[in-house]
């Protein structure tokens, strides 16, 4: 086949217009095809034709997840964390009206880490001579700035991890009245870092907890039951995973 020659997408069989395909494993796909997928998918040139399809099937069936969704808590500035507690379910969005971006919804029980990552970067400042060259501070002096990251490591069949920015725009450490902090515990002591490292902890403690409370809860339904005789209604019953009769729905002590 030429270069130029017509392509049609394997997935919904449209005409490919120039510019707008998306190469897969073993076939083509346009680029409305490609804007269904998973905002968190990365692999889609290593994808089969039929891998895309079951994907896009999943995302289709998730839009009925999005509008069950009510959110209980939100984190998060800009990028949000949204939590259906009730539900056991959470959202990472970075839209306003993000219902109709249909974001993935997974549950608590997916997540099986989350890691907070700072990156820094530093930039030399230097002074000009008398002869107009441009040299090193003595010692050396330089400029910092921070971009704070949340990694969710995930089991999804279609991507292990979300990763997204809390800030907005970088966290500058600027030198100010010809002081320079050249320590590192300086350099992060600042209102600004301090509010973003403790967001990050907040969506690392939140999730963290979530996950652990619905693995509890999981290991207690899967425990042995034994019947015991409820102090209430005097009933013979196997209490609930919240230890509670299965008649009167009261309290049993064990």
């Amino acid at each position: 086949m030429g270069l130029f020659d017509k392509k049609y997408c394997d997935i919904c069989g449209e005409k490919i217009g120039l510019l707008g395909n998306r190469k897969l494993e073993d076939g083509n796909m346009c680029k409305n095809c490609a804007k269904k997928l998973s905002p968190f998918f990365s692999e889609r040139r290593r994808s089969t034709v039929a891998e895309i399809k079951e994907q896009l099937a999943y995302r289709e069936a998730n839009k009925a997840a999005v509008e069950a969704f009510h959110v209980t808590r939100t984190l998060g500035t800009s990028t949000k964390v949204l939590l259906d507690e009730d539900a056991g379910k959470f959202v990472v969005t970075a839209f306003s009206r993000w219902k109709e971006e249909n974001p993935d919804v997974l549950d608590f029980s997916q997540v099986t880490g989350c890691d907070i990552d700072v990156e820094e970067d530093r930039t030399e400042l230097m002074q000009e001579d008398a002869e107009g060259n441009q040299t090193s501070y003595n010692p050396p002096r330089y400029h910092y700035s921070y971009d704070f990251y949340i990694i969710i490591h995930v089991n999804s069949p279609w991507f292990d991890e979300i990763r997204f920015r809390l800030n907005n725009q970088s966290i500058d450490q600027a030198p100010a009245r010809g002081i320079f902090m050249q320590n590192e515990s300086e350099r992060r002591d600042t209102v600004e870092y301090r509010q973003y490292e403790a967001m990050g902890q907040e969506i690392k403690e939140a999730l963290s907890k979530m996950r652990q409370s619905v693995r509890e809860n999981i290991e207690a339904a899967n425990a042995p039951k034994t019947a015991q005789i409820c102090p209430l209604c005097g009933a013979t019953t196997t209490p609930d995973i919240h230890g509670r009769c299965e008649y009167c729905g009261g309290a049993i002590l064990t």
